[in-house]
């Protein structure tokens, strides 16, 4: 990790909890949202106010999810997904789900949402590691 990039994390039962606003990570016209082990409601619920302010500037064209850390994802997460790639699409910009494991990549098969989002499960990624 960076010593430039400053992320307050606090122990608590043995879970690192990551402030939301470290989650989001704003690149030129990329957003990057870095999702948590579990994409379901509540995460879903506390990250969609931030990520739609940062989109309704209109200056962003390109959504990523990183599912680097994440084991599960519920059909909140599919929702949330799928309603910010609606309001990109009205830009013409696109959202991709990145580092994705074999068990959301399941989930984002069943759901049908890879019709609609770039999907990679590559370890690598063209942006700059955090």
């Amino acid at each position: 990790m960076s010593l430039n990039l400053y992320v307050e994390m606090m122990l608590i039962n043995e879970r690192v909890i990551v402030k939301m606003e470290d989650r989001i990570k704003k690149r030129g016209n990329q957003l990057i949202v870095y999702v948590p082990k579990e994409l379901d409601h509540h995460f879903a619920e506390q990250i969609t106010p931030q990520v739609d302010k940062e989109l309704d500037k209109g200056l962003i064209k390109q959504l990523v999810f990183d599912f680097s850390e994440t084991g599960f994802m519920d059909s909140s997460g599919i929702g949330m997904i799928m309603g910010r790639k609606r309001i990109l699409s009205y830009s013409k910009g696109t959202v991709a789900a990145i580092h994705v494991n074999d068990r959301v990549l399941k989930i984002m098969q069943l759901s049908g949402i890879y019709k609609h989002i770039e999907i990679s499960q590559e370890p690598v990624w063209n942006y700059r590691v955090r």
